[in-house]
């Protein structure tokens, strides 16, 4: 795969995640969670604008009816982008004091998934077992599917929507539940890749057209691509920075991959060998393309 070219398109996250491509506008979306920032980068001006926000915002999705939603401390909210207004839909984990929601991403049929995680002690360094996952229904209704989790992380769909994929990230593991996806509903879960050492912690995931997933690894500085039917990684990508953080794809026919990274955690000297840490990275060449992000529908 000498054909693949990796650049980076924009600096400056303390904790980047959750890039979607938002086709309406051309342009990359993403969190920074720790910088408090909803991000959006555009490949014609290559410049990123930034909405701030009053709390750790660790997702980012499209809206059916425009504009986008939010996972905000543990609230579920609205983001009005040229207003930079961001009106709460309803919040979670009301009974615990410490923790915020972690990655996030719509189903098929337009519900907002997300999970929660305790607040770190510093990257990675957590009380286990706080999170819960939660989803946002287009009624606005919340259910909870399950607690007792560590840092809930990456998810996708199978192309078939019969799959829920799904990562824990201090399991080190990438697991399957079947999925309804008329009622939303999850069972019958298992694991279908552990992460070897080398690869460290797995953290956000994107699926292809191919039906192959795409986990970013935190510490490992790569993104590797996995067959969920065998448990097989199928290749590697290597980044220029050690805390990949989520991957998507994106551009007109959805065949760049896009790779966040954060920097929060690393000092003066790490820093000085990774200057480009807390980036944003576009990667061309992987000869396989994406799946279109769904809109929440409520």
């Amino acid at each position: 795969m000498s054909s693949v070219r990796i650049e980076c398109v924009a600096k400056g996250c303390r904790i980047g995640e959750s890039p979607v491509w938002d086709e309406k506008q051309g342009a990359l979306l993403y969190v920074d969670i720790t910088g408090r920032k909803v991000c959006r980068w555009s490949p014609v001006s290559r410049q990123a604008q930034a909405v701030p926000v009053d709390a750790p915002v660790s997702s980012v999705a499209l809206r059916k009816s425009g504009d986008y939603v939010i996972t905000l401390g543990t609230r579920f909210a609205a983001l009005r982008w040229k207003e930079e207004l961001v009106t709460t839909i309803t919040q979670v984990d009301k009974d615990k004091v410490n923790t915020r929601f972690n990655d996030g991403k719509v189903d098929p049929a337009g519900r907002y998934f997300a999970g929660t995680m305790a607040e770190e002690i510093r990257p990675a360094v957590l009380e286990r077992h706080q999170g819960s996952l939660y989803t946002l229904f287009p009624d606005l209704s919340v259910v909870k599917h399950f607690d007792q989790v560590d840092i809930s992380n990456g998810l996708d769909w199978s192309l078939d929507h019969r799959t829920f994929f799904y990562i824990d990230s201090l399991s080190y593991s990438v697991d399957a539940f079947d999925y309804d996806l008329q009622t939303g509903k999850i069972g019958n879960r298992r694991n279908i890749y552990k992460l070897e050492k080398e690869e460290s912690i797995p953290d956000g995931m994107c699926i292809d057209t191919e039906g192959k997933l795409w986990v970013a690894c935190y510490d490992g500085g790569r993104v590797i691509r996995l067959d969920p039917e065998t448990g097989k990684r199928l290749q590697t990508v290597k980044l220029p920075v050690d805390k990949t953080t989520s991957c998507c794809f994106g551009g007109e026919d959805y065949s760049e991959m896009y790779v966040t990274s954060a920097s929060d955690g690393m000092d003066k000297e790490w820093l000085s060998r990774q200057p480009q840490a807390g980036g944003i990275f576009k990667i061309t060449g992987l000869g396989v393309k994406g799946v279109p992000p769904y809109p929440f529908a409520g």
